[in-house]
Formats: structure tokens, sequence, C-alpha cells
């Protein structure tokens, strides 16, 4: 089973509410749409549920959305369905894109959701983000949002439990995360999220699932973008935030 395979069909208790309408998630990254030229082609290799890609879309732009997960880009062709979108919704890794695209395709590739993580390690992240270059057109960008990885293993390994429910489809659940931090950078980290959902009777659903990370440093990733031909343009890396920003274009 590919990782989310079993969270894809509960993920929308993981997306905030301002980014739940495709629409709020898109403009949510207006800074950077509005480098872009008119009927821009763009990709969202991380697609998940496809709020992005179908926001995007919306906008007149011509979007590609894939997702290692079969499960998450089925729900991305559902959503893009259900709002009359045209969405290109294409099950791939990231070292599988060129398989499915020609390279020099993309205005703009996104990879958000602190995704990039799940790569395996440094080599894994430099295959990833080479694919990702490849299919940008000189001067296209890469928007790529990262968690802040040197606070994340500051804190150790813990239980993260939410602090309110979250309501979605008429159901309320709580959202936990449990965090396995390995002893150095380059090991094997895992994170099993859980979502315990709770219905009018008061019944109680949970769904599981243990996925694998492998963390990063800031500076590395600034390297990693460096050697595949990308020259980052905007940052938000702060150590005292929880997450960052990074817009590297393709020299």
């Amino acid at each position: 089973m590919t990782e989310y395979d079993v969270l894809a069909e509960v993920y929308e208790w993981l997306i905030s509410d301002a980014k739940l309408p495709p629409a709020e998630f898109a403009a949510s990254f207006d800074d950077v749409l509005s480098l872009l030229p008119s009927n821009a082609h763009v990709l969202d290799c991380s697609c998940g549920t496809g709020q992005l890609a179908v926001g995007l879309a919306g906008r007149g732009m011509q979007v590609a959305a894939t997702d290692a997960s079969e499960a998450m880009v089925r729900r991305t062709a559902e959503l893009s369905e259900e709002f009359g979108a045209s969405v290109r919704a294409v099950r791939a890794n990231w070292e599988e894109l060129p398989d499915h695209f020609e390279d020099d395709t993309f205005d703009m590739v996104f990879c958000v959701g602190n995704s990039l993580h799940h790569a395996a390690g440094a080599t894994g992240r430099g295959a990833a983000l080479e694919s990702m270059s490849r299919l940008l057109r000189p001067g296209g960008r890469l928007v790529l949002t990262s968690r802040t990885w040197e606070l994340v293993r500051a804190r150790g390994s813990r239980l993260d439990i939410r602090d309110r429910l979250v309501r979605r489809n008429g159901r309320d659940a709580v959202v936990v995360y449990r965090w396995e931090i390995a002893p150095h950078w380059e090991d094997e980290h895992h994170i099993e999220i859980a979502i315990a959902q709770v219905d009018a009777t008061g019944l109680v659903l949970v769904r599981s699932e243990l996925l694998s990370c492998w963390p990063y440093r800031y500076e590395e990733l600034e390297v990693e973008l460096h050697r595949v031909g990308l020259r980052t343009e905007v940052s938000t890396f702060d150590l005292e935030a929880e997450n960052y920003m990074v817009v590297a274009s393709k020299v």
C-alpha cells in the first residue's frame, strides 16, 4: 500500500479551514502566481486531494496534478469533476514525473504541504528535485513549502493532540500526531497520524497511518536546489517558525 492511501479518505480533516476551499488555497499563493504569464502551465506534484490544483485551474491555468498515492489522485479527479475544473490527474512519484511530462513543460511547479520529507534521504530528495527542475521551463519557478525540521527534531519524539475538534462532512474529529524522532538527521523518522471521527451516536471511528520521513536542514535544501539548477528568489525560512516557503527559479 502506498503511503497516504488510508489517510486519503479522511484527508480533509488535515487541511486547515482557510485552505479547504480550492479558491482560497490558490489565493494563499497570490504573490507567486502574479509572476505567471496568462494561460500558464502549472504542475502540483504533491497534490493530495486536489484543493490547490482545482483552485489553480479555476483561474484559467493549464494544470496537471500528480501524487504517489492512487487514492489521492482519485480524490483529486473527483474534486475536479465537482468543480468543473480541467485538471490532468496522474499517479506518479517524483522520480516518475519525466515519464509522464516533457522537459521544459511548466511555468511553475508546486511541491507544497510539507511533502518533500517523504523522499528517501538525501539521494531521494536530490532525485525528486532533479525531476521537478527538468520539467520547468528556463526561468520557471519551483514553489516549495516545508516544516522547519530544526524545530521538529529539537522537540524530540512526542504525541501532539490538536486542541480542538475539526468538523468536516457533518462529523467532528480529533487529529493526533505521534512523532518518532530518530537519533540522527539522516535516519528514517516516522510520523503516525490518527483521525478519530465521532458520529452523532457517539461512535468513534479511527483511521491512522504510519508514514516514513527523512528530515533535512534548511542549508542542505539550499545546496540541493542549487545542484539541480535552481536559484532561490524568495525564502521565508525562520528558525522560530513552524513552516517556511522557498521560491526558486530555473537558471
